[in-house]
């Protein structure tokens, strides 16, 4: 019997537990089902309250944009009034008008009528008039208005000579007035100074006995240092000085330069004299270079070439032939020039004031042939593709080439402004003078020779032979003999162009 109790006991348990939790689970069931009942109830009345309002909310704008419709279309209507109002105004314009055009076309008509009328009139008149001056003169119509025609035809050339003429001396007048203002004006407007340092040729020594360091040890050192930098130095008798010579001044100047460093210095030995030159070589490089570049940015020119900056900062150390000033102040005092008087003719001024002052940049160019300084100047400028005008100022700055436009002849003007001012030329008129008689002189002691002339400033001789005495081939021998002479005899700039003319001219007359 225990072990029933025992054993029902458990069962009893399990089935209570079994049943309480059943009887749980029914309860939160139910309760979880009327929750979500309740959920939905008010979701429902959510958006059923939601929908009213979003109708409401629809039912508003729309009735705001009906009344923004309609006020829209009131002021379209209005407009669309206002616009056939004037439409209408202007159509009532429009018909006074064309009536008062056609009140008035009436009345032209009526007045074209009577001037035909009239004009029938007048041709009957002169056709009356044309046969009795035809009966009077004697004269058809033709030959009446050809010797009418002819008339005319004379008085009118004969005024329109006059006024040629009139214009050709008002011109003239003018024109030379014109140009001596512009000339007087560009010299007043340029202050540059007259006079400018020349390339010194001596050095100062603190003693004589510096004389022998420079020398040397069986005279090593001078050889060395006139090897290195192309010039002769001349030790004399003079006290504390030696004389530095060389007909190319950019060497002179580096061999000037390197004897004061060594001189200041004390260390005077090949190896020394070496290191200095090279040093003092490149120094004055930098310096043409900087001068080059400086003369342009002074005078605002653009886009040179480093060949074409160094070349124009050579003529730092030259002078110009007879100039008291260097070649570098000279070019660019001709490129001012050049540069005012373009301005004031109208010509292209920064193309005048770039010939101007590549003009002499020949002088700045080291070669050994025997070219002038304006052909070097041309082959210079042109692998530099320069402007073929600004070649054309280079070439012709001495009238060795014709002129191809306006620019080239201003180069030329100022180059002569630069050079005729006063204190410009170290050469006298009298010694100028002399050189050109010397020329002539030369030419004109040689048989066969009638005259010689001196022109371009010396710098062609023209001579005039005898066509009976000289041959053809006589001539050319004349020539070259006297282009020998000159050369010979007599010391100057550039070259001297020898220019022989033998003419035959045979007159006769037939009476």
């Amino acid at each position: 019997m225990q072990l029933v109790v025992w054993i029902a006991l458990p069962l009893f348990g399990i089935i209570l537990g079994w049943t309480v939790r059943w009887l749980y689970a029914r309860f939160q069931l139910s309760s979880s089902e009327q929750k979500a009942e309740r959920v939905k109830k008010d979701a429902i009345k959510e958006a059923e309250a939601e929908k009213k309002e979003l109708l409401l909310e629809a039912k508003d704008e729309l009735l705001r944009e009906r009344n923004e419709q309609e006020r829209e279309l009131r002021e379209r209507r209005n407009e669309l009034q206002r616009y056939e109002k004037r439409v209408l105004q202007k159509e009532e314009s429009l018909d006074k008008k064309t009536a008062y055009v056609e009140t008035q076309q009436q009345r032209f008509l009526d007045r074209e009528g009577k001037i035909t009328e009239r004009e029938l009139a007048l041709e009957n008149q002169e056709e009356v008039l044309r046969a009795e001056l035809e009966r009077v003169s004697g004269l058809s119509p033709e030959e009446a208005k050809r010797i009418i025609m002819s008339s005319l035809e004379d008085e009118a050339r004969h005024d329109a000579q006059s006024l040629l003429n009139k214009i050709e001396q008002e011109t003239n007048l003018t024109a030379e007035r014109e140009a001596r203002e512009i000339l007087v004006s560009t010299i007043q407007r340029i202050a540059s100074e007259v006079n400018a340092e020349f390339t010194v040729t001596s050095v100062s020594l603190p003693n004589d006995e510096m004389k022998g360091r420079i020398i040397g040890r069986e005279g090593r050192n001078i050889r060395t240092l006139e090897t290195l930098t192309g010039v002769d130095i001349i030790i004399d008798d003079t006290p504390e000085a030696v004389v530095v010579s060389c007909f190319d001044p950019v060497r002179k100047e580096i061999a000037r330069r390197s004897l004061e460093r060594l001189i200041s210095d004390g260390r005077i030995h090949p190896t020394r004299i070496e290191e200095v030159v090279q040093k003092v070589s490149q120094e004055i490089g930098q310096i043409i270079y900087d001068e080059g570049e400086k003369v342009l940015f002074d005078l605002g020119i653009h886009h040179m070439k480093p060949e074409g900056v160094r070349g124009i900062g050579r003529l730092h150390f030259r002078t110009s032939y007879g100039q008291n000033v260097l070649a570098l102040a000279h070019s660019k005092e001709v490129a001012i020039f050049a540069g005012m008087i373009a301005a004031e003719v109208g010509a292209d001024r920064e193309l005048a004031k770039r010939s101007g002052l590549l003009h002499d940049i020949g002088k700045g160019i080291e070669t050994d042939t025997d070219s002038n300084h304006v052909e070097l100047g041309v082959e210079l400028s042109r692998r530099m593709d320069e402007d073929e005008r600004v070649i054309n100022g280079i070439a012709a700055h001495h009238g060795d080439v014709p002129h191809s436009c306006a620019e080239s002849v201003i180069v030329q003007i100022a180059d002569a402004l630069s050079a005729s001012r006063p204190g410009a030329r170290r050469e006298t008129l009298d010694n100028y003078i002399k050189r050109l008689e010397n020329l002539e002189s030369i030419a004109e002691e040689f048989d066969g020779v009638e005259k010689a002339y001196a022109i371009q400033a010396g710098r062609e001789l023209r001579i005039m032979v005898d066509h009976e005495t000289v041959s053809d081939g006589g001539a050319k021998e004349i020539a070259k003999a006297i282009a020998k002479k000159i050369e010979a005899n007599l010391r100057y700039p550039g070259r001297i162009k020898v220019t022989m003319i033998r003419e035959t001219r045979i007159v006769e007359y037939a009476r």
